[in-house]
């Protein structure tokens, strides 16, 4: 393992445009599309960053929300596209590696695609609302309030059969109480954090951040291997006593997997260079994710050793894999 550190309807979908900066050599001169599975927000957002500073790839590129089916309609659609470097899937890593083990069939595999690059990371946020007391401050006392609250202690996630769920259930399994989960889509489990219809969240860090800083929500922990760069001031939950909670969600662009190598290897240079500009991390800083590009053959090394972990998860905590 190299480390653990959601418009429109499907068919009227969001797009966004961008005449490609100059120049690398010979562009290619159709139209690409970049397919995201969620509607327009923060993944939306994050791809057309990099989409905006892909210098030469192509004359045209456009960044498209396909949503539907947790992502999987996106996922699909590229599978299924023309092998030509045209069509392109920027998602989290989870499509892949995690995917397999809580969908019981999928119209995809990991083989179907190539992994070009990631471009960012960012850790999990467990926060808690309105609902827990203020003197709850620490994620030890947090345990605790659960323990002796049990009608109490729910959680919520954008769904069931994320990583973000099973990282609420492993706390739940390692500290000796019975977290429930409650699936929501979208922004809803923040809206509902807020107003103390659940305890806790366990959130990407841009979902969460704003409201932490207004003091709307107090952030107990995070899942990096390291202490968050915009939230410096909340421990890890290695440093709370829960190692076996760290996480990064990543998030990567993958085309199909018969893309002839040129092209694959002309995107990636393309997208390494974006991820390196500063408008692309200034970008990024902004949704409070982490650039993070690794090329394509470490991002498929570790999408096989995450696969490997989150399938013993997943066995672990008993979830029957869905349809």
């Amino acid at each position: 393992m190299i480390t653990r550190r959601d418009v429109l309807s499907t068919a009227a979908a969001a797009f966004a445009t961008y005449p490609a900066p100059r120049a690398l050599a010979q562009p290619l001169s159709k139209t690409v599309h970049i397919l995201t599975g969620f509607t327009p927000g923060f993944q939306d957002a994050m791809a057309r960053l990099v989409a905006g500073q892909m210098s030469g790839y192509a004359e045209t590129i456009v960044v498209e929300s396909r949503p539907g089916a947790g992502g999987r309609i996106a996922v699909e659609a590229v599978k299924n596209a023309d092998a030509d470097g045209s069509t392109i899937l920027f998602s989290p890593l989870g499509f892949m590696m995690f995917f397999p083990h809580v969908y019981r069939t999928l119209r995809y595999q990991p083989r179907d695609f190539t992994p070009v690059s990631t471009v960012a990371s960012t850790p999990a946020l467990l926060s808690v609302g309105p609902k827990v007391p203020a003197d709850v401050k620490t994620l030890a006392d947090f345990v605790a309030w659960c323990r002796a609250n049990p009608r109490l202690a729910t959680f919520g996630t954008p769904g069931a059969g994320t990583t973000l769920h099973f990282l609420g259930t492993m706390l739940g399994r390692s500290a000796g109480f019975d977290f429930l989960h409650i699936p929501y889509q979208g922004g809803g489990a923040i809206q509902d954090l807020v107003k103390g219809v659940i305890a806790a969240t366990v959130m990407p860090i841009g979902s969460s951040l704003g409201l932490v800083q207004s003091g709307d929500i107090r952030a107990l922990a995070t899942t990096g291997p390291r202490r968050c760069q915009f939230i410096p001031e909340v421990p890890t939950v290695r440093e709370a006593g829960y190692p076996s909670l760290e996480d990064l969600t990543w998030f990567a662009f993958f085309v199909p997997a018969k893309t002839p190598a040129p092209i694959v290897d002309k995107l990636n240079a393309a997208i390494q260079a974006a991820v390196r500009t500063d408008e692309v991390r200034a970008g990024m800083a902004k949704l409070a994710v982490e650039p993070d590009a690794i090329a394509m053959e470490d991002c498929a090394r570790l999408i096989a050793s995450e696969s490997d972990r989150w399938k013993a998860i997943v066995q672990e905590t008993g979830f029957v894999p869905t349809d």
